[in-house]
């Protein structure tokens, strides 16, 4: 007996390496790929190595179907995968399958494009559960036949991780138990059904060894493993890419899952009003991915609290509430292509080391972030529409201070307003500590006007501006009046020869020299003298000018005398201001005295510009001189006056 057991072994061990003889000897194909029991969702150092690779031990590049209607597309020694199984060939399937559960080991099996039978997909299962087979890959499967009850022994098995995708089911009419309870109570590790439109499965019925599932890209709802309490194993759960709509519904979903560290939610139609519904999510989740949903900012009061990993891209959030729960373990954030305006405080993430909040809605970003979050080792916050202004100055400041901690530095930020600096990296734009300092540019402003206005006080000190404004509003007053006199009044006729301005201090050579000489002889010389021709009720200033314009000349006697006396400083005001307004040669000057430079008071700047511009007649000491210096004053003021006797001035007392 003993030795027909043996035979038995012996002659089941040479059929199996015959088989794999004879695949190799017709050039049976395999096909240089990598099969893998589930997605590659998780980062690249995970330790768990939750993504479990087939072993590829043999491959070439060629294909072959031999003689069992089926391509073979691997073969090696502990992989084999092949393609196109059909109801015609699914029993030879089942033989080969069933001579790997002793003897030779086969670790990893890998169907494709199958399209058989619900009982012969079944068949498939069972004997694959029954075998060595440790990863089985079954892809683009066509289920042909209406679902019944299956009673599936999943006993003695050396299954660890199942993979299935692009499942079709053509019975539109079935039980779900007869389905889903077959894949429910797989005892197994990992399990992944993706992209297969599955709308629904049910909890395990007893406490299930799952560790991994990954449900991706199928039309799965808020009902999935409500009020489940037989996942307590499960570590890792994938259901990106479907029909989810309530986060308080996946919150209740990972309440009993004692083990849950990792859940992927991502790209469903997740949602959260609020509206005071407590959140229970399981205690030991540590990562969770909820970006491309339609989340708001009331999603941060329905977190679990001990996650360290959150993903929030791609979502409506538009502030990040202060009154919000402590996540005080949280350690990476990304609210990336979000609507944020601004840098979010780490009053809630006092662990928080990485934060990604690029392509948000950020002009000009807070500066004192890192004051706030001391243990951010990297920001990332490029790529946002950033408004080169004052208010940027303090935040570029802050990135050379960081040390390195702006991720994306310098090409990632750039200036977006306003349109002249777009384009511009911030590194590259600079503003002056004035222009952005209001303190500063107001106390400078001030200094400025003060000193502006100490200049303007002291010009006009010094050319004694004050003066001039009376007088030309003297001058202006009186104007005024004499527009307003009575018609009859002959206003401006030439009643004089010339008007005498001179210093009291120089009269007696006006009285015994001046005057007698012009006004004796022929020519009847007509002279305007204040002390006689002055109206009596009218202002001095106001006789001043009726004189100066009543007058063909103005003669200034000049001296030490002259310039030391204020009415004299108007009298030449006047018949300055007459000299320009009606562009006239009305001016004769006579040097009594010489006048030292620094006797001549600044106000007197228009005598020194007349005494350099203009000829001036000097009184001659000697007596031999005098007869040429008459007839040239005389020659001076020589005109023919209108003969009016209405127009003689009343002589003053």
């Amino acid at each position: 007996m003993t030795q027909n057991k043996s035979f038995l072994r012996n002659f089941f061990l040479c059929k199996s390496v015959f088989l794999l003889i004879f695949w190799n000897h017709v050039s049976l194909s395999v096909e240089d790929e990598l099969f893998t029991s589930v997605s590659n969702n998780f980062p690249e150092d995970d330790s768990n190595q939750k993504i479990k690779s087939l072993p590829l031990l043999y491959a070439n590049n060629n294909q072959s179907k031999a003689n069992f209607d089926w391509v073979v597309m691997q073969n090696t020694t502990e992989s084999l995968s092949l393609s196109e199984i059909t109801n015609d060939n699914v029993n030879k399937l089942v033989a080969l399958l069933s001579n790997f559960r002793q003897g030779p080991r086969l670790q990893n099996l890998t169907l494709t494009n199958v399209s058989v039978n619900w009982d012969s997909l079944m068949e498939i299962f069972q004997t694959v559960w029954h075998s060595s087979i440790e990863y089985f890959n079954i892809n683009s499967v066509k289920q042909l036949s209406e679902i019944e009850h299956y009673d599936f022994d999943y006993s003695g098995t050396s299954m660890k991780a199942l993979t299935m995708k692009k499942i079709v089911i053509t019975d539109l009419y079935f039980t779900q138990n007869d389905l889903y309870r077959i894949f429910a109570d797989m005892n197994i590790a990992d399990m992944t059904i993706a992209e297969s439109e599955m709308i629904h499965m049910l909890c395990p019925s007893s406490k299930s060894p799952f560790r991994y599932l990954n449900f991706l890209k199928n039309d799965l709802t808020d009902l999935l493993f409500q009020n489940c309490d037989n996942l307590l194993q499960l570590e890792t759960l994938i259901l990106q890419k479907n029909k989810f709509e309530s986060l308080h519904k996946v919150s209740s979903m990972t309440r009993s899952m004692k083990s849950l560290k990792y859940l992927d939610m991502s790209n469903n139609l997740l949602r959260h009003n609020g509206a005071a519904v407590q959140c229970q999510w399981a205690e030991s989740l540590t990562e969770l991915d909820l970006s491309s949903n339609q989340l708001a900012d009331a999603v941060f009061e329905c977190l679990p609290v001990n996650v360290k990993k959150l993903s929030l891209q791609n979502n409506q959030i538009s502030n990040v509430p202060r009154g919000m729960v402590e996540l005080k373990s949280l350690e990476e954030l990304n609210l990336a292509s979000n609507r944020l305006a601004d840098l979010p405080g780490c009053s809630s993430f006092t662990s928080l080391q990485f934060l990604n909040i690029e392509m948000n809605s950020i002009l000009t970003p807070s500066a004192d972030f890192f004051r706030s979050c001391p243990r951010v080792r990297e920001l990332q916050a490029g790529h946002n529409p950033f408004k080169c202004s004052c208010e940027l100055q303090a935040f570029i400041r802050l990135e050379r201070q960081s040390g390195g901690k702006l991720f994306g530095w310098p090409e990632a930020y750039v200036c977006e307003y306003p349109e002249g600096l777009r384009g511009t990296e911030l590194k590259d734009f600079h503003l002056s500590q004035l222009a952005c300092n209001t303190t500063l540019l107001l106390v400078t402003a001030l200094l400025l006007t003060l000193v502006l206005v100490a200049v303007v006080a002291f010009l006009c000190i010094y050319l004694d501006v004050p003066w001039y404004v009376r007088m030309t509003w003297q001058w202006t007053q009186t104007k005024r009046r004499a527009w307003h006199d009575l018609p009859g009044d002959q206003g401006s006729v030439l009643q004089f020869h010339a008007f005498i301005s001179y210093s009291e201090r120089d009269s007696l050579w006006v009285k015994n020299e001046l005057i007698p000489n012009l006004e004796k002889g022929e020519g009847c010389v007509q002279l305007c003298q204040h002390e006689r021709n002055f109206i009596p009720g009218k202002s001095i200033v106001e006789n001043i000018i009726n004189c100066i314009e009543k007058s063909y000349k103005s003669i200034f006697v000049l001296s030490p005398n002259f310039v030391q006396s204020e009415w004299c400083h108007y009298e030449l005001y006047f018949a300055h201001h007459k000299l320009f307004s009606e562009n006239s040669n009305s001016l004769i000057l006579i040097l009594l005295e010489p006048i030292p430079p620094y006797l001549i008071p600044a106000r007197y700047h228009k005598l020194k510009a007349l005494m350099a511009k203009r000829t001036y007649l000097e009184w001659p000491k000697e007596r031999s001189k005098r007869a040429l210096f008459w007839a040239n004053l005389r020659a001076a003021i020589s005109i023919n006056l209108p003969t009016a006797d209405e127009n003689q001035y009343e002589e003053t007392d």
